[in-house]
């Protein structure tokens, strides 16, 4: 989606300075990893977020976001799919700590491979194994350049639904559309306590503050001003690991500006949750109820139609 922000602000101009400023690395795991990706034929790729803070590398971390954006073919519409956090997996053996694989939930994963590009590879093989979905590219988002990323855009407009307040600055979001700048956007959608539908909501609300980034970047007019452009994707780039499969980034770019910013999607895995031996976990709902069948069908528009107490227009 990052790169989605570049696309709507700009073209082959901006393609050899974007190059520069982004992390290249082989975040998805070989079995994980689509063995080749056609434009032509629509887009899996995979997004996570870390909980990273400031210079803070170490292994103990988790993935705070785990998105896989499903683009069927002609890229006119985008599905974010929204892993639930909690969502109890087996987790194959591998990454850097030599992790010999068990239950788990599912954004352990990451911090089991060690974080960084291990973690993306155990996640990614994780992911393959619960849905059989290949991917065709990965991107790894540190927070902390996210933020910065929504700062020099202006911030973004959010509406909040239900009144909360963050366990992590006491801040209290009432309801009603608002302008948040990064910090505060970043805190909101980060809550999940206190709201009716508990991580489910959260997830709903990271999906809505990247369609707001997409909205923000379409209305702002960067290309009229090139320093506060290069300042955007310094920060994008700064804030993004990038695995494209062997894709070009100019290639990518030009296939992502045909995606309309108003024709996405958010998509919550059919799921519940349950308390197994005193511990809070997410479980699937049949399956995932075809969902994933979907994805790898190109069947999800359609399914999207039949299950709609999952979608959410964005």
């Amino acid at each position: 989606m990052l790169v989605a922000v570049v696309a709507v602000v700009g073209m082959k101009a901006l393609t050899a300075r974007y190059e520069r400023t982004i992390t290249r690395e082989q975040l998805l795991a070989a079995d994980a990893r689509q063995p080749r990706t056609d434009l032509s034929e629509g887009l899996n790729y995979l997004l996570v977020g870390t909980d990273r803070r400031g210079a803070s590398d170490g292994p103990d971390q988790r993935s705070d976001t785990i998105l896989i954006v499903h683009l069927p073919p002609g890229m006119r519409q985008g599905y974010l799919i929204s892993v639930p956090r909690d969502l109890l997996v087996a987790i194959p053996p591998g990454g850097a700590n030599g992790y010999r694989g068990g239950q788990d939930k599912i954004n352990a994963a990451y911090e089991h491979g060690g974080a960084g590009q291990g973690g993306a590879q155990l996640l990614s093989s994780t992911l393959t194994r619960l849905t059989g979905i290949r991917f065709d590219g990965a991107a790894l988002v540190d927070f902390a350049g996210f933020k910065q990323v929504i700062n020099l855009l202006g911030g973004i407009r959010m509406c909040v639904d239900t009144e909360v307040r963050s366990i992590h600055t006491g801040t209290v979001f009432s309801t009603g559309c608002q302008q948040m700048d990064g910090a505060r956007a970043l805190d909101y959608v980060r809550q999940r306590y206190d709201l009716p539908g508990g991580d489910y909501d959260r997830q709903r609300h990271q999906q809505q503050m990247l369609q707001a980034v997409l909205d923000r970047a379409g209305e702002t007019n960067l290309r009229g001003d090139p320093l506060k452009l290069d300042r955007v994707l310094r920060a994008v780039g700064g804030s993004l690991t990038l695995d494209t499969n062997g894709v070009g980034v100019e290639d990518l770019m030009v296939a992502l500006g045909s995606l309309p910013s108003d024709a996405l999607s958010g998509v919550q895995v059919p799921s519940y949750p349950e308390t197994i031996d005193g511990i809070s976990y997410v479980v699937l709902d049949n399956g995932g109820n075809g969902l994933f069948d979907a994805v790898r069908g190109e069947r999800v528009p359609g399914w999207a139609a039949a299950n709609p107490r999952w979608v959410t227009r964005l």
